[in-house]
């Protein structure tokens, strides 16, 4: 076996290991960030949960950090309170992106993690079968239900050679996404071994695991092995240490090769995380803004060798340099090796620990400027300008630009500033930090606790069963890879607004046209979209099927679907269907009405179900490709629905 079906053979408590038969998953590990995790703790009252039956739960606060008004502020005593409640972990406002906190405290190699942030992968650099979904399955997860989903087939990528000076683990990603691009590795997980794998430090495997979810991975996987060892004996937990690795006659559905020596400095250009390039073929583009950190780039190397590099210089007059640290206990850590003092020196701003522009949290760019980032998406929009043009890269890229005021090869610094790539090894001790981690109370205590809620935060809405015939309009037809930003857009505006839909709503397709809202509104006894390839690729945001389904949406018709997209449709009663034919696409419009009869049955049986077109004298052929147990969820209008008819 490879070590991705070892994990999964360990944890499997329904189902076969057939690729692309639904499994379920004991999970272990439950991870929440607050963007979503104030959905989920409204969705376990919903349904009667009285304390998480995970081994470790952790309530993150990363996303919603800034306050300039009450909503945020009342969202993170609802959390801690809930949390306090639940018998979760706490992560305060402040200690930093909930992967990158949890891979310091609690990843455990072996174990599996469910968490409500796309990004969740990131802990497979641990040795970890991670894996991101929507709220609900993770608010499932966390009562001691399994988690769903098709049993993945494995990439295994052989890893030769070692990085050269000026490219990084960012890179060797970045060479993943040139070949494989947004929609290359759907119902895979990507598996990493070969001699390679030991000359990358673990946050460097995290690096490489977190964007594998923009390849549209189930998740990504490293071996456990000495390296991981050495990250947990400097973190204070080399008790958690397990040696995980693959069979020596393990098989691989499919396979690549990558030899790091041979790779270059790379970028992804806008808009898509799969649009990638090496840097000199867009060198001498003016950059307005750089910024480094996210969950993508977390690592203290990440933030020490572009310190390292900005030592006694100062960043360029046009361009502005942000700072994001991963966690106080990156920041912690820069202090104390003076390198936080080389950054503020440069010119740079230092923003908390958090995700911050990654999210659209402030940090937007200037209108139709160039902003180059070390984060993991560049979706149109998602940095809070709506006509952003921005571009992903590693951190020694982002470094040459902000010195210079434009995209410039890293390589090229040793000849513009007469110097030498910074060398790096990972420090053996390190200054831990836990002070900002609030634990678990006993039951007693949480007995006692009063969940605080402020105005803004609202009961959730109720669904009906799915309809037996659909007669509805076609309100919005889109095209290939809509990602979950377009669908419901991220930034501080929006943000807020994560447990009020029927505000949220609001902003359902902003990105894509802003007149939807209006059109729902007029449509609110039902309406479907289209769309083409990979429908809803991207963030976990359950809120991309709650919203449209809070304004109506009855069914989406596309080409495909991303795996969490997908999954979140069905778990708010929204039926994804699928063209028979692709080329029916074609034949659906924008304001057309769609007639589908007898769709309980259909969806029932697994047979196409017919589409007509009203009006045009056609007809198109449509299915839903769903498990025995999918099915029953849908049917039932979402997963509250099916858990509290199951309860009761």
């Amino acid at each position: 076996m490879n070590v991705t079906q070892k994990l999964i053979k360990e944890h499997l408590v329904e189902g076969e290991m057939i690729p692309g038969k639904e499994i379920g998953l004991k999970i272990d590990q439950v991870l929440q960030q607050d963007a979503t995790g104030t959905l989920i703790m409204l969705e376990l009252e919903a349904v009667g949960l009285v304390r998480t039956q995970a081994e470790v739960a952790v309530q993150y606060v990363d996303h919603n950090l800034l306050q300039t008004d009450f909503k945020n502020a009342d969202d993170h005593d609802y959390l801690q309170t809930s949390a306090g409640k639940l018998g979760y972990w706490f992560s305060r406002a402040g200690n930093g992106i909930s992967h990158v906190v949890h891979m310091e405290r609690f990843g455990v190699p072996g174990k599996t993690l469910l968490g409500s942030d796309s990004h969740t992968p990131a802990g497979g650099g641990l040795g970890m079968l991670a894996i991101g979904t929507g709220g609900l399955d993770v608010a499932m997860a966390s009562a001691g239900k399994p988690y769903y989903v098709k049993m993945p087939k494995v990439l295994g990528v052989k890893l030769t050679g070692e990085l050269p000076d000026w490219v990084s683990a960012k890179d060797l990603v970045l060479e993943m996404l040139r070949r494989y691009d947004v929609k290359g590795c759907v119902n895979h997980v990507i598996e990493y071994y070969g001699p390679g794998v030991k000359k990358l430090s673990t946050w460097d495997r995290h690096v490489i695991a977190n964007m594998g979810t923009e390849m549209g991975a189930t998740s990504t996987v490293f071996p456990s092995d000495e390296v991981t060892r050495d990250f947990l004996r400097q973190q204070n937990r080399e008790k958690d240490w397990v040696e995980i690795k693959a069979d020596s006659e393990g098989e691989y559905d499919a396979h690549e090769e990558i030899d790091m020596s041979k790779l270059v400095p790379l970028i992804a250009k806008p808009s898509s995380p799969g649009n990638v390039v090496p840097v000199t073929e867009v060198e001498g583009k003016d950059v307005a803004q750089v910024l480094i950190g996210s969950s993508a780039n977390p690592g203290l190397r990440d933030f020490s060798i572009p310190a390292d590099i900005l030592e006694d210089k100062f960043i360029d007059d046009n361009t502005d340099l942000d700072i994001n640290p991963s966690s106080r206990q990156t920041y912690h850590n820069l202090i104390r090796t003076d390198r936080l003092a080389k950054i503020i020196n440069s010119g740079a701003r230092i923003q908390q620990a958090g995700c911050m522009g990654c999210i659209g949290m402030g940090q937007a760019p200037p209108s139709g400027s160039i902003s180059l980032r070390t984060m993991p998406r560049n979706f149109p929009g998602r940095s809070g300008t709506i006509d952003d043009k921005v571009y992903l890269c590693s951190p020694e890229t982002a470094t040459a630009a902000a010195l210079t005021g434009k995209i410039t090869d890293p390589r090229k610094l040793e000849q513009l500033f007469n110097m030498s790539y910074p060398k790096w090894e990972e420090p053996e001790d390190i200054r831990v930090n836990t002070q900002m981690l609030t634990p678990p109370k006993d039951e007693e205590d949480a007995s006692k606790i009063e969940i605080q809620k402020g105005p803004n935060i609202k009961t959730l809405p109720k669904f009906d069963e799915l309809h037996d015939e659909i007669n509805v309009p076609v309100i919005l037809k889109m095209k290939d890879n809509i990602s979950t930003d377009e669908i419901l857009k991220a930034g501080s505006e929006v943000l807020p607004f994560r447990s009020n839909i029927e505000e949220l709503s609001k902003y359902a397709f902003w990105v894509v046209d802003r007149n939807f809202h209006e059109r729902a509104a007029a449509h609110k006894d039902g309406h479907a979209v289209i769309a083409g390839e990979n429908y809803a690729q991207g963030s976990s945001r359950e809120h991309a099927a709650l919203c449209p389904r809070y304004l109506g949406q009855q069914a989406v018709i596309a080409k495909s679907y991303a795996r969490i997209g997908w999954q979140n449709l069905v778990n708010f009663g929204i039926a994804p269907f699928v063209f028979v034919n692709p080329e029916d696409y074609d034949q659906l419009e924008q304001g057309d009405e769609i007639r589908i009869k007898d769709v309980r049955k259909g969806i029932k049986t697994g047979k196409s179900l017919e589409a007509e077109i009203v009006g045009k004298d056609k007809k198109i052929e449509v299915r839903c490709d769903l498990s025995d147990r999918q099915i029953e969820v849908l049917l039932e209008g979402g997963l509250i629905n099916y858990v509290k008819k199951q309860v009761s």
